[in-house]
């Protein structure tokens, strides 16, 4: 495994025992109450991005970007999609067939785990997920895919930290070609495109935030088969000058139309659109208000039945 494997590898690890905490209820219902709008775990993410902060690593390897896809993969968990077609997963490996997992878990235990063991040393087992487009692979942050089907959801997150107007038109770029790319070869898919900027945009270059909120709308599909089928923007940012610096989301300039819940919502209910009625039942349940149990294995539910 090469370095920028095992980075990447040690970066999701350093995630699991806060996913382990998170909250896995339906987004649906808050309070008790159900909605129609999607509720995002904002804490989990806060917990989540103040690990790679706290290490001084929010540019290097990818670790802080690293988060936000753990993060996301998380929700679409709480939305009721299965664990184990939803990557990254919540274990290593976090790119693997649920086929393979699945006849995993039927050998006999000393066997499954030399198994493991030398997909996570090998090829098999992956952190990236790399896509087949119509031009290009392309690695893709989260995906949600199984070969009866295929690509369900891909989602690419960027994050941007610092020089918000000099990197900023790459990023419209490259986001702009990789909906292309992607959505030529599945045009049923759900394509998503989620970017996170530190609020520092907003005193800094109020210009470039100007800019950042008008690419988001632009990058979305306007009915002919062109760009994503949704797109989302967060705002996040902490003290540099504390111990523990904590991050936290910062709401209100986001408008609603280009927030993290319409994102959320419109990334599900494209999915849920195009598959048949009897797939993603528990999603849908959970969609249509209904407290539904989450389906397939999920380590975490695992392991707090072992401690609890």
């Amino acid at each position: 495994m090469g370095t920028g494997a095992v980075e990447k590898t040690l970066a999701f690890a350093e995630y699991d025992a806060t996913l382990l905490s998170a909250p896995k209820d339906s987004p649906w219902i808050r309070n008790g109450a159900v909605t129609q709008e999607f509720n995002p775990s904002f804490e989990t993410l806060e917990r989540l991005l103040s690990i790679p902060v706290r290490s001084k690593a929010v540019t290097r390897s990818g670790r802080f970007a690293q988060g936000v896809d753990a993060w996301l993969a998380h929700e679409l968990r709480r939305a009721g999609f299965d664990a184990d077609v939803v990557w990254p997963r919540a274990e290593a490996p976090r790119v693997l067939s649920s086929d393979i997992l699945e006849l995993l878990r039927k050998l006999p235990e000393r066997l499954s785990e030399e198994l493991h063991d030398a997909i996570l040393a090998g090829k098999a087992g992956s952190t990236d997920a790399r896509i087949l487009g119509r031009a290009y692979m392309k690695q893709t942050d989260v995906v949600m895919t199984h070969w009866s089907t295929g690509p369900e959801l891909l989602l690419s997150t960027k994050a941007m930290t610092s020089s918000f107007g000099k990197n900023l038109a790459n990023r419209y770029e490259e986001a702009y070609g990789d909906a292309a790319n992607l959505r030529a070869r599945y045009p049923l898919a759900a394509a998503g495109f989620y970017f996170v900027q530190r609020a520092t945009i907003l005193d800094s270059e109020p210009a470039a935030f100007r800019r950042t909120v008008d690419m988001i709308r632009k990058l979305r599909d306007f009915g002919d088969g062109f760009g994503y089928s949704a797109t989302g923007l967060l705002l996040v940012d902490w003290d540099d000058h504390a111990e523990k610096p904590e991050v936290k989301v910062v709401h209100s300039p986001v408008p609603d139309d280009i927030g993290t819940a319409q994102f959320m919502n419109a990334m599900v209910d494209t999915v849920l659109k195009v598959t048949p009625i009897d797939l993603h039942e528990a999603a849908r349940a959970r969609r249509a208000g209904e407290v539904a149990p989450l389906p397939g294995h999920d380590p975490v539910d695992e392991l707090q039945e072992a401690l609890f």
